[in-house]
């Protein structure tokens, strides 16, 4: 029988359980049990606003119809999280890997129910353990560079998303240059063509609390990619600052030459990562 935990595999916004098919493959490869999971308002759960479809598209529109997945929250979808963790992991905990806004559900979850995290690990995430909503970090100098914000077609307060229109020819190139970098080309169009337009702003928006005995006392580590263009490598290294300041022990970290997206350029080296933060389950056992 493996003993090694199962791992529960998070994406961010936009994104689905989809992107993480390769790496999926390489752990299993390793013998390691995985299982992608798609976040509320996004994949299966999140329905698309109807004038995404609406033929001839209409721009103004499109900016101003209000987000189907608006009432998605870091905390109701960290609950929704942990329901699925209790059945993926028969009630053993998993090593919960998050990339990008992932890493907000992730970390909410890890706080709201530590029992079920065996592990944490960020890949280019999101973690905001100061205080402070995500989407204070926009505004960060630590940001700078990034190249997400331009790609907005709609005001987020006004329709409760961040939405972006995938299908528009004149944004392919930046949105490739956002994402996927260093993707190779084929992958890359097949993947903007699976993302979703809405990002409910309730999950960066929420301001979370977590504690040192619950949240900080979790294994973590964290995957840094040094060609992202959407969570700038200065910003990654002030997550992990302000995670070692509430965390028992301080964050490995692996650092990846990559693009935001290194599951789809680099699933093997990435899966290596993963599989060297994977406790094996007798070490979590408590002795009566």
């Amino acid at each position: 029988m493996n003993n090694s935990l199962p791992v529960v595999l998070v994406h961010g916004f936009w994104h689905g359980s989809w992107c993480w098919n390769p790496v999926a493959e390489q752990l299993a490869g390793r013998g390691i049990p995985s299982v992608a999971v798609d976040l509320d308002g996004h994949g299966l759960r999140g329905p698309a606003p109807r004038t995404r479809w609406a033929r001839p598209f209409d721009a103004e529109a499109f900016a101003t119809e209000p987000s189907p997945v608006r009432t998605v929250t870091a905390s109701s979808a960290a609950a929704s999280l942990a329901d699925r963790i209790r059945t993926i992991g028969a009630g053993r905990p998993c090593l919960v890997v998050a990339h990008s806004m992932g890493g907000v559900v992730a970390t909410a979850l890890a706080e709201l129910a530590p029992e079920l995290v065996g592990g944490l690990v960020y890949v280019s995430a999101l973690a905001p353990v100061s205080g402070v909503p995500a989407a204070f970090y926009s505004t960060c100098p630590e940001n700078a560079g990034e190249k997400l914000l331009r790609l907005l077609a709609a005001d987020p307060a006004v329709v409760g998303a961040a939405r972006i229109d995938f299908d528009d020819p004149d944004r392919h190139d930046q949105i490739k240059d956002a994402f996927y970098n260093d993707v190779d080309g084929r992958t890359a169009d097949a993947a903007i063509a699976l993302l979703s337009p809405d990002g409910p702003v309730g999950i960066p928006g929420e301001e979370l609390t977590v504690t040192a005995q619950r949240y900080g006392n979790i294994p973590h580590s964290y995957v840094t990619c040094t060609r992202d263009n959407a969570i700038p490598l200065a910003l990654q290294h002030r997550f992990i600052k302000e995670i070692d300041a509430v965390s028992a022990s301080p964050t490995a970290v692996t650092e990846l030459d990559s693009s935001h997206s290194p599951f789809l350029s680099q699933p093997a080296a990435l899966a290596e990562a993963i599989a060297g933060s994977v406790p094996d389950l007798t070490s979590l056992r408590r002795t009566p």
